[in-house]
């Protein structure tokens, strides 16, 4: 079984100057006591403290996210920023407001997706090279050497898939989502996600030979 990974928990936050940050820290203490749906709700009406609260909930799941998928912390920041305004921006596309989670969840699976189609055709052209695996970021402070060479192994094989197909099974063995769960983040079937999934895995078994766990819930 691969050894368990972090999120990284030093996060950027939104800046506040002056009196707006010490009225934002009441508002937040009270943001404590709502809902996801209560706080997008706020959002949809304007409530700009609101939506920080929503960040501030949620930005560590984004980057861990992010981090594991990508398998380094590069650009990590970004995209969680870039996943919170375009959450934002269509925010009334969200059916259920109570999901916000997940579904931020999915916005950073489309960035990151692009982001790793453009680095393989760059690195295909040979105009960008492979990035390094960052074991200090996807790995526990408790794993043992042989556990962090595992993993660095597994990235690297994992950066010569096909995007679709490392992030796939990414969420399924490294986030421990269910089935349903990944092909809800990716955008697809339940039966692309299970061909994606397996395509990997036969690619990493091929290339790698400890066994790979089958039986994630």
């Amino acid at each position: 079984m691969l050894p368990a990974v972090r999120s990284a928990s030093d996060l950027p936050r939104l800046r506040l100057v002056g009196g707006e940050a010490a009225a934002f820290r009441r508002q937040d203490r009270a943001a404590l006591d709502l809902t996801d749906a209560q706080l997008v709700a706020l959002v949809s009406e304007g409530d700009r403290a609101a939506f920080e609260s929503l960040y501030r909930r949620h930005s560590a799941f984004a980057f861990g996210l992010a981090v594991r998928i990508q398998g380094s912390a590069a650009d990590a920041e970004d995209i969680v920023h870039d996943a919170f305004m375009r959450a934002h921006s269509s925010l009334t596309t969200l059916k259920d407001q109570e999901a916000f989670r997940a579904w931020l969840g999915s916005i950073v699976v489309r960035l990151i997706r692009t982001r790793l189609r453009r680095r393989k055709l760059l690195t295909s052209l040979g105009l960008q090279s492979l990035e390094p695996v960052d074991l200090d970021a996807i790995a526990a402070p408790t794993a043992d050497p042989e556990s962090r060479v595992l993993l660095a192994q597994v990235y690297a094989l994992l950066q010569t898939l096909p995007a679709d197909e490392r992030i796939s099974w990414t969420l399924r063995y490294i986030e421990r989502h269910r089935l349903e769960a990944v092909a809800s983040l990716t955008g697809c079937s339940l039966a692309t996600a299970k061909r994606r999934i397996a395509r990997a895995q036969s690619f990493l078994e091929a290339h790698f030979v400890p066994p790979f766990s089958k039986d994630a819930p």
